[in-house]
């Protein structure tokens, strides 16, 4: 069996001797709201199937297309930002997210529901532009605490998304949730189209070789596998716990969706340690 050859590394097209400094705060709270959006309903499983008549297994498949959205386009979407102008694909990613978002509020079932989750998983991706983007954007002397602060942003959202869900369900039931956040994610997407530069592209490189050049780095580097093979098992690890904690906080204790988001109250200082 033949090599497949490699292709051809990313060259950085040409840009700009002056690189404005990066909002730092508004990009982390862009990461944070985005990310938010694939675990909003988790704490609320047992409402959902309670409202809209579903068993476990049924309501259970909405937080695992959220995530496959979210694997999906981390995969075939995220590549698009070295040959687009990230600003462009932020604000359009943004823009998906909220209509996601609105119509997992007013999905009438769960069919429905479940169309809507896979969108928002892939539509949040956006995180995955903004860290990037603030790496593009950064002195190389901030670049470490500027990507810091962003993953902080981020991993806020992951842990405190719960909390907010699960509180604000249990005062105005589960779809306020999904219009709150849609309402959070527009204004924020507005405030990243006004606030963010444009990025210069770093590669002219098509669509196809893009995804190409993951597969040959994939083959190229032990450590990259090895790195992924892990952060893949946790993720796994962290999303079967989260699945199915208030399914089981409902079933055997009677406890509801605030107190499911409550559990996101023990991570949260960890996520401050990330810069």
């Amino acid at each position: 069996m033949s090599a497949v050859p490699a292709p051809a590394p990313l060259s950085p097209l040409p840009t700009s001797s002056h690189t404005p400094a990066p909002p730092v705060v508004l990009m982390a709270a862009g990461a944070g709201f985005a990310v938010a959006s694939i675990y909003y309903a988790q704490p609320l499983l047992a409402a959902l199937g309670g409202d809209l008549g579903a068993g476990a297994g049924g309501v259970g498949l909405v937080p695992t297309l959220t995530q496959f959205g979210y694997a999906a386009g981390l995969l075939l979407l995220a590549p698009l930002g070295d040959r687009s102008d990230r600003r462009t694909l932020i604000a359009v990613k943004a823009a998906l997210l909220t209509l996601a978002l609105l119509a997992a509020g007013l999905a009438p079932g769960l069919p429905a529901l479940l169309a809507a989750s896979l969108v928002i998983g892939l539509a949040a991706t956006l995180a995955q532009d903004l860290v990037p983007a603030a790496a593009a954007l950064a002195a190389p002397e901030r670049r470490g605490a500027t990507v810091g602060s962003v993953m902080t942003g981020l991993l806020m959202g992951i842990l405190l998304s719960r909390v907010a869900s699960g509180l604000l369900a249990a005062q105005f039931g589960w779809r306020s949730v999904f219009f709150a956040a849609a309402l959070a994610v527009a204004a924020i997407g507005v405030a990243l189209w006004r606030g963010l530069p444009h990025i210069a592209p770093t590669t002219r490189l098509a669509y196809g070789a893009l995804l190409a050049s993951m597969v040959a780095l994939w083959r190229r580097h032990g450590a990259l596998r090895r790195a992924a093979y892990a952060q893949a098992l946790l993720s796994v690890g962290f999303s079967a716990f989260w699945s199915t904690l208030a399914l089981a906080l409902q079933a055997r204790h009677g406890l509801g969706a605030a107190a499911a988001g409550a559990f996101g109250l023990a991570g949260a200082a960890g996520a401050l340690a990330a810069p």
